[in-house]
């Protein structure tokens, strides 16, 4: 089996960013709004800043208070929307109970939302403007594509339908014209199609659902799944029995989670070179 290493992939498309970050007349801001101390969710900003400030672009500090209201929030977000050279502004979630995450989402401009998650840069993916793509998704195909498969030819299967991994990546699938079907907790014949799946993608975010005995043999998983076990993080994939069963598996962690990063820039240069052309 071959383990897809997507902290090797990382490296060689931020490497790439670098040398166009560094080829631009200016030096692109972005912002990763963190409310709170969860460790995990200060963890993953405190990443996002190494890697933006290894590649040249500036990463902008905006840590607020876990009480902070929602209308606060947006107040602030109006505001960083309109820092100079403001290239992609992202809001680290999940936010505490009492902030409504869709309303503050709306509040960032559109042209910023890097993440893809308010509801006009949205409503543009869905609707076949894929400038900005959500991150996650596009990394999912961009490991696909690592493997260079004859798509057209395998029978896709997307587990799970959220707005983070399943309903996007299916997007993109029916962009590229790829039949495929989805999984989600009210289809019938679950096993069957799992087990009939050349290349699985899965996003349910339950760990190790998905064991060798489910699948067939040179079977290829995305594993874009993330949950804790024990303190752990774990994909949606029983890695272990899986090992002899697939063609391709990406692990987690190192996977789909570092290209996501890397794809997050991505985003945030396209912005960076639709300021420069005016």
């Amino acid at each position: 089996m071959e383990i897809i290493d997507g902290k090797k992939l990382s490296i060689e498309i931020l490497k790439d960013l670098k040398n166009k970050v560094e080829a631009l007349d200016f030096k692109p801001v972005f912002c990763d709004i963190l409310v709170g101390k969860d460790l995990p969710s200060v963890k993953y900003v405190n990443l996002k800043k190494i890697k933006a400030e290894s590649i040249g672009i500036k990463f902008h500090e905006a840590n607020f208070a876990e009480d902070i209201t929602t209308e606060e929030l947006i107040s602030e977000i109006e505001n960083i929307n309109k820092i100079e050279n403001m290239c992609g502004v992202i809001v680290q979630l999940p936010l505490p109970k009492h902030i409504d995450t869709d309303k503050v989402l709306g509040f960032i401009d559109p042209k910023l939302d890097v993440d893809c998650l308010g509801e006009v840069a949205s409503r543009n993916f869905y609707n076949g403007n894929l400038d900005i793509v959500p991150p996650t998704a596009l990394a999912c195909m961009y490991l696909l594509d690592t493997l260079d498969l004859d798509l057209k030819k395998k029978n896709i299967v997307v587990l799970g339908e959220g707005k983070l991994v399943g309903k996007p990546v299916m997007n993109l699938l029916k962009y590229r014209g790829l039949d495929f079907k989805s999984i989600n907790s009210n289809t019938e014949n679950k096993e069957e199609i799992l087990k009939n799946a050349d290349v699985i993608i899965s996003g349910v975010g339950k760990g190790k659902i998905i064991e060798g005995d489910m699948v067939k043999e040179g079977v290829v998983i995305i594993d874009a799944g993330t949950s804790e076990e024990d303190s752990i993080l774990v994909g949606d994939v029983d890695f272990e029995s899986i090992l002899d069963k697939s063609y391709a598996c990406t692990p987690v962690p190192g996977g789909v989670g570092p290209v996501t990063v890397a794809m997050l820039f991505t985003n945030v240069l396209k912005v960076a070179y639709n300021k420069k052309n005016g």
